[in-house]
């Protein structure tokens, strides 16, 4: 008997990793993200825009760490701010880990989808000794819910708002994987039938092979 099968089945690991630990390529995890509460409802609309630069260098700021993405924006007030919880499939993962690391905002560019500082890293400007992650492709990240906002009647329309893209209004939500950023998931060919599919899907099974070309 030949048995024949392609695709994917994503198996998330359920555990709360320890601020100390590694995150590992190609896992999805819970993340935060601060911002100022004016800026709140255009991410929900439109998505995470990637930074033109930082200590890591471009992409999206995030962090494993609440308390943390509590702090931002620096400067704000606790009325002003907003913390998101979020959903980062990692993809991977590169360890930055001291201030003259050579990868340090070039990371990207060598094939990484996201640069992670440990905790009480050699990196002089986090004085916090927090962890932090840096996303390049906002398209990884889904917005789950709001973590953090003082201000009750805000915190529940964001919800709302993101219950609503999540939920398919006309025109929303991903037609491949069904979940929030209508339109910006990147789509791929799955290298066995050739049916387009999202990284973001938690499953997948080829029902037919494309035939192999001939040499």
């Amino acid at each position: 008997m030949t048995l024949s099968f392609s695709g994917w089945q994503v198996l998330e690991d359920r555990r709360r990793l320890r601020a100390e630990e590694e995150p590992q390529s190609g896992r999805a995890y819970t993340m935060y993200h601060g911002t100022h509460l004016a800026h709140a409802k255009a991410i929900v609309r439109a998505g995470f825009r990637r930074s033109g630069d930082g200590l890591l260098g471009a992409g999206v700021y995030v962090s494993r760490n609440i308390e943390k993405a509590k702090c931002y924006p620096l400067g704000a007030g606790r009325q002003d701010k907003v913390v998101f919880k979020l959903k980062v499939r990692v993809g991977r993962v590169k360890k930055i880990d001291r201030d003259d690391h050579p990868l340090q905002k070039t990371w990207h560019q060598q094939g990484y989808d996201s640069a992670w500082v440990p905790p009480h890293s050699r990196i002089s400007s986090i004085k916090s000794g927090r962890e932090e992650d840096c996303v390049w492709d906002p398209r990884r990240i889904a917005l789950v819910d709001v973590a953090c906002c003082a201000d009750a009647a805000a915190r529940r329309e964001l919800r709302r708002m993101i219950r609503g893209h999540r939920g398919g209004s006309p025109g929303g939500g991903c037609r491949l994987c069904h979940g929030d950023a209508a339109g910006r998931h990147p789509a791929e060919s799955c290298w066995a039938c050739g049916r387009a599919v999202c990284p973001f899907q938690s499953k997948h099974a080829c029902k037919k092979r494309r035939p192999l070309q001939a040499e």
